[in-house]
C-alpha cells in the first residue's frame, strides 16, 4: 500500500492566523519532509476560497518537485469540469519533466463548486462538463495528435499539445465521492479509483467499488490495473490520547463551520468517537492504531493501493503536522508493510 498525504494548502491552521507567504513556506517544507521520510505521494487539492492557497495546483507542485527527488506528486483533486483539459494537460507535463516522472492527476468534478461561477460555467452542466473533459484529457495524454470535437469548447483538428510528459502514460486517477455512475465510469475507462470518504463507516463503500471492479473487469481491464485509492481525514501522534486531544478541536471547528454553509447539525463529540472508532472514517491515533485501522480498512475494501491522509485543515500546528509525517514514514509505512 501506497502512503501520502493530501493538502488544501491551509492559510488558516495553528493558533494564529499564518501570512499566506509562511503558510506557502511551512507546506513546502512539509512536503520535503515527506519525501525525505519515505511517504510515497502528496497531493494538492484545488480551491478557490480565502482559507485555502491552492487554486494553482501545479505552480505549488512544481516548487515542490524543484526540492524533492523521490516522492510522487499529484493533483487531489484538480476540477476538470471548471478547466481546459489542454491547459490541464500542458501544467502537469510540464510538471512531470520538472520531476522527471514522478506527477500525477487525480481528476473530478469538485465537491467546492466555487470554480464555476469563477470560470464561466453552469452547475447545470455538472456532470455533462466532466464527461467531455475527462474525454479529452485522456485523449490527450494518449496521443500527441489530437482529433476532437465537443459541446462545451472548440473543436481540435489535428492539433498537437506540448509539451510531453516525461512518462509514456502520466497517471490519470479518477475522484469519486458515492455516486454509483462515478465508479462504474472509472472502471469502464480502466482508471486507477480515488475515492474520498469523509463521513461515516469506510467499510460501506465496498459495493461502490466492487461496482468499479466488475466494470473494470466487463471492459477488459486486469485487477492489476484497477487500483483503489482511499482519501480520508487523519492525523497521527505518539499516542491515541494525544491524537484525539490534538486534533478535535480543530476538526470540530472547521467541520461545524462547514455545516453553516451546507445545512449540517454541528459536530458532537460523540460523532467524533463514533467516526474515530475501528469502523470509522477518521484514521486517528498512534502509529500502531493507525497501521491496524489502514490494514482493516484494506480488508473491508478488498483491498486498497493507496491511502493518503487529509490533515491540514484541523487547526494543528506546522510543528505538529511535520511530527506526524514523520511517524507516518519512520513507524506507520514500515508496520503496514509488515502486515500486508
Amino acid at each position: 500500500m501506497e502512503i501520502g498525504i493530501d493538502s488544501f494548502a491551509s492559510a488558516m491552521y495553528g493558533t494564529s492566523t499564518l501570512s499566506s507567504v509562511d503558510a506557502m513556506e511551512q507546506l513546502l517544507n512539509r512536503i520535503v519532509r515527506a519525501d525525505e521520510v519515505g511517504l510515497d505521494v502528496f497531493g494538492i487539492g484545488e480551491h478557490h476560497r480565502k482559507e485555502f492557497l491552492d487554486s494553482a495546483t501545479a505552480v505549488i507542485l512544481a516548487a515542490a518537485a524543484a526540492r524533492t527527488s523521490r516522492i510522487r506528486l499529484s493533483s487531489a483533486v484538480t476540477v476538470l469540469s471548471a478547466a481546459d483539459p489542454v491547459r490541464v494537460f500542458q501544467q502537469f507535463a510540464t510538471l512531470d519533466l520538472i520531476a522527471k516522472g514522478r506527477a500525477e492527476m487525480v481528476v473530478g468534478r469538485g465537491s467546492s463548486v466555487e470554480a464555476y461561477p469563477l470560470f464561466g460555467f453552469d452547475l447545470n452542466d455538472y456532470d455533462a462538463l466532466f464527461q467531455e473533459k475527462l474525454g479529452l484529457l485522456l485523449q490527450i495524454r494518449d496521443n500527441e495528435f489530437v482529433n476532437w470535437s465537443g459541446k462545451f469548447r472548440a473543436p481540435l483538428r489535428n492539433l498537437p499539445v506540448y509539451p510531453r510528459p516525461a512518462q509514456d502514460k502520466m497517471p490519470v486517477w479518477l475522484g469519486v465521492g458515492g455516486t454509483p455512475e462515478s465508479f462504474i465510469r472509472a472502471g469502464e475507462l480502466g482508471l486507477p479509483l480515488m475515492v474520498a470518504i469523509i463521513g461515516g463507516n469506510t467499510a460501506r463503500f465496498r459495493p461502490l467499488i466492487d461496482l468499479y471492479r466488475q466494470a473494470g473487469a466487463k471492459a477488459g481491464y486486469t485487477p492489476d490495473q484497477l487500483k483503489v485509492g482511499l482519501h480520508s481525514p487523519g492525523y497521527v501522534a505518539e499516542t491515541t490520547e494525544s491524537a484525539v486531544n490534538e486534533y478535535y478541536p480543530g476538526y470540530a471547528e472547521l467541520w461545524t463551520r462547514l455545516g453553516r454553509e451546507r445545512g449540517w447539525p454541528p459536530v458532537t463529540r460523540t460523532q467524533f468517537d463514533h467516526l474515530a472508532g475501528p469502523q470509522g472514517v477518521l484514521v486517528l491515533g498512534s502509529p500502531q492504531q493507525v497501521a491496524e485501522k489502514l490494514l482493516r480498512h484494506s480488508e473491508a475494501l478488498g483491498g486498497i493501493d493507496r491511502f493518503t491522509f487529509q490533515m491540514d485543515n484541523a487547526g494543528l500546528t506546522h510543528q505538529q503536522l511535520l511530527h506526524s509525517i514523520e511517524l507516518i514514514g519512520r513507524q506507520v509505512i514500515p508496520l503496514v508493510n509488515a502486515g500486508k
